[in-house]
């Protein structure tokens, strides 16, 4: 072996020796589960994230994302990143209504009508949920809002009555409770086990967004969709604190540019598709139709009782997002 050659080797080596052994080179792998298939926007919306992150750092924080709850379930997700067992995670706020009624608030019906309206409930919410989860040892680092929510039937739907009886997936408290003010039977039931439930029988009517009803090819059981805008719940990706304050300065600032940028193209995709997810509804055979009045204003009495159930609940702090809102 000629001199020239050893030297090259030896440089090579000892690059590679600092890479491994000096923490300013040390990459840093980060796991982040999610309840919702690869293919659904806001998955595609947490891979780019990612891919943001691993760009902006030079590979130094590599993100691993867990699709369809391969990794944790939906409502196991934030127990998991608050313990340590993922870093990060993305987490559908509303599923969290019992732990705090704040959580609850995006999801109870027809307080926000539109992304608009929606997106101003998160800014004035936003500071309450964040100070409950800094508590928990955990940071937002970004939120999207679904499409808005339309209710989903294997029947015809005239009025709320026509739910009574339904076995009706119920995923959190809010749509467990909608489940008792119609009288339809709660069935538990999250995103991923959606299209199971559906082939076997155990859901019958349920509300969610257009893009769960393409994701969980709803229209091979259900016919009938009715855009009803009850609400635009959100999910937020959230990171456990420690870890993060693991992180370098740098490294930190780029997570937090990136998380702005997801947030900001999450919420435009999600206004975007809706149009979109509906005409594949309608493609596929559903009948996608506007409520009739006599629904549409028993769904609205039904939203106003959750209301002042959740203004209850919320306390002061509830009754000043509220008040800030219909300002």
């Amino acid at each position: 072996m000629n001199k020239q050659l050893m030297r090259k080797l030896t440089i090579v080596a000892a690059v590679a020796l600092a890479t491994t052994f000096n923490p300013a080179f040390a990459q840093v792998k980060w796991d982040l589960p999610s309840g919702y298939p690869p293919g659904n926007f806001h998955t595609e919306n947490l891979q780019q994230f990612a891919n943001d992150v691993d760009k902006a750092t030079n590979g130094k924080l590599k993100i691993t994302i867990h699709s369809n709850g391969s990794l944790f379930k939906a409502n196991e997700i934030k127990r998991a990143v608050q313990g340590g067992q993922a870093q990060t995670g993305e987490i559908f706020l509303s599923n969290f209504g019992n732990e705090d009624p704040i959580f609850a608030l995006d999801a109870v019906p027809f307080i926000a009508n539109g992304y608009a309206d929606a997106k101003k409930l998160w800014q004035l919410s936003k500071p309450a949920t964040e100070t409950r989860l800094n508590k928990q040892g955990l940071k937002v680092l970004y939120s999207v809002a679904w499409q808005p929510g339309g209710i989903y039937s294997v029947k015809p739907l005239n009025s709320a009555a026509d739910l009574k009886g339904s076995k009706w997936r119920a995923y959190n408290a809010v749509s467990g409770r909608i489940a008792e003010l119609v009288g339809a039977q709660p069935v538990t039931i999250q995103a991923a086990e959606l299209s199971q439930a559906l082939a076997t029988g155990a859901v019958e009517t349920f509300a969610t967004s257009s893009a769960t009803g393409y994701d969980s090819k709803a229209w091979e059981q259900v016919k009938y969709f009715y855009e009803i805008n009850m609400s635009l719940p959100k999910n937020l990706v959230i990171v456990n604190q420690q870890a993060f304050l693991a992180l370098d300065k740098p490294t930190q600032d780029a997570v937090v540019k990136a998380a702005a940028a997801a947030e900001e193209r999450g919420w435009t995709s999600s206004e975007d598709k809706n149009k979109w997810y509906l005409e594949q509804l309608a493609k596929n055979g559903m009948k996608v139709e506007k409520p009739s009045v006599k629904f549409q204003t028993d769904l609205k009495k039904i939203g106003d009782t959750m209301l002042n159930e959740w203004l209850k609940q919320a306390g002061a702090d509830g009754k000043a997002i509220i008040d800030a809102y219909r300002k």
